[in-house]
């Protein structure tokens, strides 16, 4: 009983205002391979940074919800998903998100390239950034700490099975 109270105390948990503990850490994925995908205290606590330092700030610009596709990830589980056990996932320090409202990823990726501080922003696949009415599938944004991070901007292009980052200016 002590090891289901404890659970669903965690599962109640907030990461931020707007991103439950359930939510940063769900993956179908994982629970389709049985994957345990949870974190210590350590993510916890970066994931936190990160909500705060630019989720929360998005968030609260676009006033409509943005739907977290992933955001802690455990070494099993980035490998599993094709990413690499060294993924800034696996520390809680980067959050996949799509946009649930209004506006658009493109305008979301516009917003954090002009007003955040972040480790790497990457437009993820989607249309050709140069092209005015074109959007990202998703977007990726990292945060490590203000000293660290380096304000990358990336984009993710798929040929076949291989995927290639871009450095945008």
């Amino acid at each position: 009983m002590v090891a289901t109270k404890k659970s669903t105390k965690k599962n109640q948990e907030k990461i931020s205002d707007n991103i439950s503990y359930k939510e940063a850490t769900y993956s179908q994925t994982a629970a389709k391979h049985k994957i345990k995908n949870v974190p210590t205290e350590t993510h916890l606590k970066s994931m936190k940074v990160t909500a705060e330092k630019v989720f929360q700030p998005l968030r609260e610009w676009c006033e409509h919800p943005i739907r977290i596709n992933s955001f802690y990830r455990s070494p099993e589980l980035c490998e599993k998903v094709g990413s690499t056990a060294k993924s800034q996932h696996t520390k809680g320090q980067a959050i996949d998100m799509t946009t649930k409202g209004e506006k658009s990823n493109r305008e979301l990726f516009e917003w954090l390239k002009e007003n955040s501080d972040f480790d790497q922003l990457i437009y993820e696949f989607g249309g050709d950034p140069a092209q005015e009415d074109s959007s990202p599938q998703w977007i990726h944004i990292s945060y490590v700490n203000k000293k660290a991070n380096r304000n990358r901007i990336l984009r993710a292009v798929r040929k076949g099975t291989q995927t290639t980052y871009y450095v945008m200016s």
